[in-house]
């Protein structure tokens, strides 16, 4: 599962409006064995182990889908590892090889660098041989980011996070990414260099953190602090910000299998690690997304049915 899947039920997920509407099962991503084939379908097998995905629909026991949208399961991985691959990894590919071109030595700075698209974010960075600074919430999260690639850690809760960046990149770093929303933007933007770029996936702190309902005073509130951008201060500026929402990408079979044909080839070489995990039942999907949204969970969180 994603944060994402709880924007969904939260009613805020444009595409899921656009493109399925409510009542929606939520889900992005799954794995399991091949249970039949439809006409015409070729390079799988029934009882194959595979992971792919959907847009929505896949907390569930059984699902189909495109054949385009699956692969074989990678080598040495698991169903619980391979399903918690899709949607972070090709966020993380997106935002750094089909949104803009790295070089070999970028400072790139991550914020959440312990959650699922973090520790995404923070190994292809590497691959790309990039200086990669990972940012933290809590001082148990700091070995996890570490683990996935940061060369550099700040720990919000210990450190002052700019003061911290400043010193790690005094002229700004080439690329920060948040998912963040208001609570960092501004400051993230200050602190992209000339010719960087800021990239945009998310709005986290505008969200409950308890409760799993929404807090609209705290949503309106983030609305009205988050920052706004000129494009007419942009050029004199010298740095970009770039922004987008996978879900709108699913016409795009060019993007998908470019970004999943490199990412496999990269876990056979052995240069992509498995997500960290914890299962949940199916049933237990609730907890699941409560966990999600407090901020302290740990890698990917995964929905495991009893026919699994």
């Amino acid at each position: 599962m994603n944060y994402a899947d709880c924007a969904v039920r939260w009613g805020l997920y444009e595409s899921a409006k656009k493109f399925v509407g409510y009542p929606i099962t939520p889900g992005f991503e799954f794995a399991g064995k091949v249970a039949a084939l439809g006409e015409g379908v070729t390079g799988f097998e029934v009882g194959q182990d595979v992971f792919g995905v959907r847009l929505f629909g896949s907390y569930a026991t059984q699902v189909c889908v495109p054949a385009h949208q699956v692969r074989a399961l990678p080598k040495g991985w698991s169903k619980v590892q391979a399903a918690g691959f899709p949607a972070v990894f090709f966020t993380a590919y997106h935002a750094l090889f089909q949104q803009q071109r790295l070089r070999p030595g970028m400072k790139i700075l991550v914020h959440s660098a312990a959650g699922g698209v973090g520790t995404a974010l923070l190994q292809l960075g590497k691959i790309a041989g990039c200086e990669m600074t990972g940012v933290v919430g809590s001082s148990h999260k700091v070995d996890t980011a570490r683990q996935f690639g940061a060369d550099h850690v700040i720990d919000k809760s210990t450190q002052d996070l700019w003061r911290e960046a400043e010193k790690i990149a005094p002229e700004g770093f080439d690329v920060v990414l948040d998912a963040n929303g208001y609570a960092t933007l501004k400051d993230s933007w200050a602190h992209v260099r000339p010719t960087g770029k800021l990239v945009i996936y998310g709005f986290h702190t505008m969200l409950p953190k308890q409760g799993g309902k929404l807090n609209w005073p705290k949503l309106i509130w983030g609305w009205i602090k988050t920052p706004r951008f000129n494009p007419i201060d942009l050029p004199n500026q010298n740095k970009s910000i770039l922004s987008f929402n996978l879900s709108f990408l699913f016409d795009r079979r060019d993007l998908f299998s470019e970004g999943m044909d490199d990412m496999l080839r990269w876990i056979a070489e052995g240069r992509i690690q498995p997500p960290a995990t914890r299962c949940f039942p199916l049933k237990d999907a609730a907890e699941a997304h409560k966990a999600i949204e407090s901020g302290q969970s740990v890698g990917k969180l995964i929905l495991v049915s009893e026919e699994a």
